[in-house]
């Protein structure tokens, strides 16, 4: 995989606390200072005004390279100063972002009888006869493993298992509010593939289907494809599937957008790890002729190949490929000399893509994105629920193509891709998954 250097930071959200007086210019004053420092305000609002002051709260964007004598300087104006930071991010976190509920209201000992002893073992009993019976009398078809061990977590790497709990608590709750699924965040401490396996394997009756998250390459093929052979529901690695279908959706649109067509297109994947090499993957079974592709591992290059991929670099990517897709991890990768006029380019790396889509549009790209927008979110949660409502053993091909020809079709008709919290995205990705798993 191509790999940023040890130097390149990833961003991290700086929420500042400023006290401003309250008067015509004083906030235009403190974002000039902000803007002057090369930052972007990500967000902005007011905490509480009296007294003829305001305090804001200015959410922006540094890594270690960033001018932090941005606080000096604001302190230094006449008319603002920087009171301390703001802990919303923790605060949103506090206790923990899921929890498990109770379906039923337990008012009364027949409602407790029944759903405990000694009614349950009447549902005990029909389950151990007919297993299909649980599926009805119980959450399993509601119910989805989030697993990881750490290795992979969005943008930082291999920080453990724990460490990437927030994130895995962040996908249940994604869950639970687009698709109505209960996602159980499951933490195994290991970077074995083998006992990530046989972890899953031993539980795996507790849930309708898998989602395998944050785990590296190469040990996240393995696990996928063993678990996928061993059991007897979906199994999904979301940063292989989930990435892909939600990039060939915007590829879709882009090319209908530009009149190019897809299946034509020569497509350039830069970086094959899990998210590359799924992409790849999904692209050549929606029918795309060629796809060009680079990576620094050897090994990576050798499964793109093997997939039916064209290995090369980015250097012949940038100057041949219509559509170029990045997932390298490296920041500022593709220079904005490198764009070509006419180019598609979807530079998903998160937080920081391999070029910010203003840069690559100003060079000449007739569309471009990142992975702000191209997200997986718009993809898992009616994923997990159209194969939850089938009962489907395993996710298809058919599934995912389906699941990004939903996606691709909820867009405005200008846009790449539709708005990641619209319920009608999700429930269109249900529906066209279960009729896929059903076919």
């Amino acid at each position: 995989m191509l790999r940023a250097d040890e130097d390149d930071a990833m961003k991290i959200p700086e929420i500042l606390l400023i006290e401003s007086e309250h008067k015509p210019g004083s906030l235009a004053r403190i974002l000039t200072v902000i803007g002057e420092a090369g930052l972007v305000v990500e967000h902005l609002v007011v905490v509480r005004r009296e007294q003829g002051r305001t305090v804001w709260e200015i959410t922006i964007d540094m890594d270690e390279a960033a001018d932090h004598s941005v606080f000096d300087r604001i302190d230094a104006l006449p008319n603002a100063r920087v009171i301390g930071k703001s802990d919303r991010v923790f605060n949103r976190h506090r206790g923990g972002k899921i929890r498990t509920i109770s379906r039923q209201e337990i008012g009364s000992q027949q409602i407790l009888r029944d759903l405990y002893t000694p009614g349950v073992a009447r549902v005990c009993l029909a389950i151990q006869e007919n297993p299909e019976l649980a599926w009805d009398y119980t959450n399993i078809g509601n119910t989805v493993a989030i697993v990881t061990d750490g290795s992979a977590i969005l943008g930082l790497g291999n920080i453990g298992a724990v460490p990437g709990l927030p994130v895995m608590e962040g996908k249940a709750a994604l869950f639970a509010s687009l698709a109505g699924i209960s996602g159980v965040p499951i933490l195994v401490d290991s970077r074995d593939p083998q006992t990530i396996i046989d972890t899953v394997v031993a539980i795996a009756p507790s849930f309708g289907a898998i989602q395998l998250e944050d785990i590296g390459a190469p040990n996240c093929f393995q696990v996928e494809s063993e678990l996928t052979a061993r059991l007897d529901r979906p199994v999904l690695h979301d940063d292989q599937h989930g990435t892909a279908v939600v990039a060939l959706a915007a590829v879709r649109n882009a090319g209908r957008i530009s009149g190019q067509l897809l299946s034509k297109s020569l497509v350039g994947q830069v970086g094959l790890g899990a998210a590359g090499y799924g992409i790849a993957r999904l692209l050549l079974a929606r029918g795309v002729e060629r796809i060009l592709g680079a990576d620094l591992d050897p090994a990576a290059v050798s499964r793109f190949e093997k997939l039916g991929g064209e290995a090369s670099n980015l250097q012949q990517i940038m100057a041949e490929a219509e559509i170029v897709i990045a997932t390298t991890g490296v920041r500022g990768l593709i220079k904005p000399e490198m764009v070509r006029p006419g180019q598609v380019i979807l530079a998903l790396t998160n937080p920081d893509p391999e070029i910010e889509p203003a840069l690559a549009r100003k060079a000449g790209a007739v569309f471009a994105a990142d992975g702000k927008s191209i997200n997986n979110v718009l993809g898992f949660p009616g994923l997990f629920r159209g194969a939850l409502d089938a009962r489907a053993k395993r996710f298809t091909d058919a599934m995912l193509l389906a699941a990004a020809e939903a996606i691709a079709d909820t867009a405005a008709e200008k846009d790449l891709v539709p708005d990641a919290l619209d319920p009608a995205v999700h429930l269109a990705v249900a529906a066209a998954v279960k009729a896929a798993a059903e076919a």
